[in-house]
């Protein structure tokens, strides 16, 4: 019963620590809470601040071209004044003998006078620059969004890589760990071997110097992870302390395309080359904004009026209450000693301009994408060249440990072989979470990260 007694009692005092464990956790984060990379994908997307400021770059940029548009529209516009004149006015009549020998004085108005019109504008002609105006704002909107989608793709960027980080830097902090229990597993071995006069003093303290080496490693590698962890929470913006579990997704998976496949899917679908695109479209139709200029301009006017010399604008004794008209207006500023020339000739320079740019980034695009390509395979090799290593390695181990329990290997060899089988799984640990890094900055240099294929 004593026993029985006890574990019940031990039973119960570790479900207390442990609910202790949980409680402790920062609000919002429970202690089972794995992060996925598409979690963390949409976490981040959705508190980006850079994204935020793209999404109102979007809206500004639609309210522009709605705003382009009302100039295909009539305008409507009203206006009430009121004028007061210093007297009456009046007209002289002249004398008109033997009626009158005296000139009259006959009064024509009001002092007071009031007035409500009402117009209608509707735009006829502008010489293509109504349409030309929309035209810059439409390509401007697109523009903005291909911002945008190259902002969430760095976005989805710096999520991966800071999520293949983590991984990356828990593997390393496995084989520190596994290193730091290999060695004190072969100090343990020396120290009996030691203390029964099998090895001199030397061959112990350099095993306690490995180990020693081996736990600085350590230390080395769990600062590595919580820094990671760090960047992670930064790229998400969450608190940098938050606690950070995510699901190992460490893999290799072969890349299929060629170079020549790959420069040409980034050619066609990198964000940057589209919205250069769209620039070298908006310049063309400045183009034709600023040529319009040469042109007349036409346009239909209603008009509508009301007068009166009361504030109802309800007529006088001299004016009618109302009246309308409708006319064709016509303007042609034909003569600004080159004003409109020169401003043509400027913004065909900057079409040219965003041409040259576009071949650049082009350019630029292609030597980023085999930069992206070369890494990549290279990681690729590597992965390949350490996953053989490390099993070489571990044999290696193996024997030089079974070798020195039977004393015929000194201890030398067994901690050489130690030191070779924790580079190789570090080597490998680093291959595939670079692999998977490069990997990611290949997709974005394609222009093809986050998007469904």
């Amino acid at each position: 019963m004593g026993m029985k007694g006890n574990r019940g009692r031990l039973g119960r005092l570790a479900a207390v620590l442990a609910l202790v464990a949980v409680l402790a956790l920062p609000a919002g984060v429970a202690a089972e809470d794995v992060l996925t990379l598409e979690e963390s994908i949409e976490l981040a997307l959705r508190q980006s601040v850079l994204i935020h400021a793209a999404e109102e770059g979007v809206r500004a940029a639609e309210a522009l071209k709605k705003e382009a548009f009302t100039g295909f529209l009539p305008r409507l516009s009203t206006s009430y004044n009121y004028t007061r004149l210093n007297s009456e006015p009046y007209t002289t009549m002249p004398a008109l003998p033997p009626l009158t020998n005296t000139p009259s004085r006959l009064v024509v108005g009001t002092e007071n006078n009031y007035a409500w019109a009402s117009e209608v504008r509707q735009p006829l002609f502008a010489g293509g620059g109504i349409l030309a105006n929309y035209e810059v704002n439409r390509l401007g909107h697109d523009i903005s969004l291909t911002e945008k989608a190259a902002t969430v793709q760095d976005t989805i960027r710096d999520v991966k890589i800071a999520y293949f980080n983590i991984l990356k830097a828990e593997k390393l902090l496995e084989v520190a760990r596994q290193s730091v229990a290999q060695l004190t597993s072969h100090l343990n071995v020396a120290r009996n071997f030691f203390e029964v006069g099998l090895i001199p003093r030397n061959d112990l303290l350099q095993s306690e110097v490995s180990l020693a080496n081996g736990e600085l490693s350590l230390s080395r590698a769990e600062n590595g992870l919580e820094l990671a962890r760090s960047r992670f929470n930064t790229v998400l913006r969450r608190d940098i302390g938050t606690p950070v579990r995510i699901e190992d997704i460490l893999a290799y998976r072969p890349y299929e395309k060629t170079l020549e496949e790959s420069i040409a899917a980034a050619l066609e679908n990198r964000p940057e080359i589209r919205s250069q695109t769209l620039k070298v479209d908006q310049a063309r139709s400045q183009v034709k904004l600023a040529r319009s200029d040469y042109f007349p301009t036409i346009s239909a006017v209603g008009h509508y009026e009301r007068v009166g010399d009361r504030p109802g604008v309800s007529g006088s004794d001299f004016k009618d209450a109302e009246n309308w008209y409708v006319m064709g207006q016509a303007s042609w500023t034909f003569w600004e000693w080159g004003k409109t020339k020169n401003r043509v000739d400027a913004v065909r320079s900057r079409e040219s301009q965003t041409q040259y740019v576009l071949a650049n980034l082009k350019d630029q695009v292609t030597l980023e994408v085999k930069d992206a390509y070369l890494l990549l395979k290279e990681a690729e090799k590597r992965i390949q060249v350490t996953r053989k290593t490390i099993e070489q390695a571990r044999e290696n181990h193996r024997i030089n440990e079974e070798r020195y329990r039977e004393q015929v290997a000194t201890s030398t060899d067994v901690l050489d072989a130690l030191t070779l089988l924790t580079r190789a799984g570090s080597d490998y640990a680093t291959a595939l979470g670079n692999y998977s890094i490069d990997r990611a900055r290949l997709e974005r240099a394609m222009g093809v990260i986050g998007v469904k294929k």
